[in-house]
């Protein structure tokens, strides 16, 4: 059973930065992608950053030059280092690992969110 735990979430003023932790069971680079979604009240989940088992990253264009998506293979772990924070950031952040089976299939899994506040 793959469990995601994100860490890190908080209230912070406008401009200020913040990373946050997602910590996973078994081996991160057993999943083709793993990265960080976020869904603001009333609007849907949407992508940030990924990072796939070969080291590429790819980012949303709104959060590019900001947020900058790592991992530490040793502590199955990935980062979301988050500068710049504006109150438009404010959301709950999710971890994602995605693996991709036969036929194209593509599995999610999830962590359980947690809360980035930008508040002045």
């Amino acid at each position: 059973q793959v469990q995601l735990v994100e860490s890190g979430g908080g209230l912070v003023q406008p401009g200020e930065s913040l990373r946050l932790t997602c910590a996973a069971t078994g081996n991160i680079l057993d999943f083709d992608a793993i990265g960080w979604y976020r869904q603001a009240p009333g609007k849907e989940r949407e992508f940030l950053a990924s990072m796939s088992s070969g080291g590429n990253t790819r980012y949303v264009d709104s959060v590019k030059g900001r947020f900058t998506i790592s991992r530490d293979n040793a502590k199955n772990t990935v980062y979301l280092q988050m500068t710049s924070l504006t109150p438009g950031d404010t959301a709950v952040y999710y971890c994602n690992a995605a693996r991709v089976g036969a036929g194209g299939r593509r599995y999610d899994y999830w962590g359980q969110g947690t809360q980035v506040t930008v508040s002045a």
